[in-house]
């Protein structure tokens, strides 16, 4: 029964780094763009999200502002701040680590260095109970919600003409350009759409986990190792990766807790070893 409680735990928590890691993934494979600011974009969510619930009592209200916020800085830092700087990953890497360090101190002159929590809802509060066995609700609820994205992401780029015209912009942006397709346009909307998504995955896992100070750096360092495992690009990577992380993340604190970040960062590098495009990655 431990064994399970274990996986469980490991799958909520991979599942809440997926929805977070790909935005991150669809960001870079779309527009070729290191966002360094992504893990900002979670922390934001929630603060925003706190602060209209604290107003409204609607944790309905709470998501859609907090998503809504996000998406608008987004769009702002994709038209006015990104299209400004070399299509080159050092420029990009130097203005979006600059952005979530002035994003992060604004929060914390906003909101405060106190930590906190989302309150679940009143229907996902208590725990399910099969026989013997205990867990809490809200993490299946995360759990489901995760795999639900994740469905919804495969069909939306498979089975889509907006998935179709986001395969032809990476395959190649002239070429999609010269037919006619609109890729400035489908380059906001999908930057818009990483960052509902990060925005989306500390909502939802914000009442596990919380926002605190340095929260925006935590969440990027594990959105990079998600994505780095699955390979830059990839949403089916990103799904992986972030199973494979949830789950080492979960063992390695039950197991070997001094050596929680060994047990993710060691198996990193054995995969990037084996495979240095990432498991589902393409070779340049």
């Amino acid at each position: 029964m431990a064994r399970v409680h274990l996986i469980l735990n490991g799958l909520s928590f991979g599942m809440l780094l997926f929805l977070i890691a790909a935005g991150l993934a669809l960001i870079f494979g779309v527009m070729q763009v290191l966002n360094l600011a992504h893990g900002v974009f979670y922390a934001l969510g929630v603060w925003i999200a706190i602060s209209v619930f604290r107003h409204t009592g609607s944790l309905m209200a709470a998501s859609v502002v907090g998503v809504a916020g996000v998406v608008a800085i987004g769009v702002a830092i994709e038209r006015w701040l990104l299209r400004r700087v070399p299509r080159e990953e050092l420029p990009q890497a130097l203005l979006t680590f600059g952005l979530m360090l002035i994003l992060g101190d604004i929060a914390l002159w906003v909101w405060g260095g106190t930590p906190q929590t989302l309150p679940r809802p009143d229907w996902l509060s208590g725990p399910v109970n099969i026989g013997s066995f205990v867990f809490p609700s809200y993490r299946l609820f995360v759990i489901a919600v995760g795999l639900a994205v994740g469905v919804i992401l495969w069909y939306l780029q498979a089975r889509t003409r907006i998935g179709a015209l986001i395969r032809a912009a990476v395959d190649d942006a002239e070429i999609a350009q010269s037919t006619g397709i609109n890729v400035s346009l489908l380059s906001t909307a999908t930057f818009a759409f990483g960052a509902a998504l990060a925005a989306f995955g500390g909502i939802v896992g914000g009442p596990i986990v919380g926002v605190h100070v340095g929260t925006e750096l935590e969440v990027l360092l594990l959105s990079f190792v998600v994505v780095i495992i699955g390979g830059l690009g990839s949403l089916p990577g990103a799904f992986v990766g972030a199973v494979v992380v949830g789950l080492l993340d979960s063992v390695g604190k039950a197991l070997i807790p001094e050596f929680a970040l060994f047990t993710l960062f060691v198996p990193m590098a054995v995969i990037l070893a084996i495979w240095p495009n990432g498991l589902f990655g393409r070779s340049a």
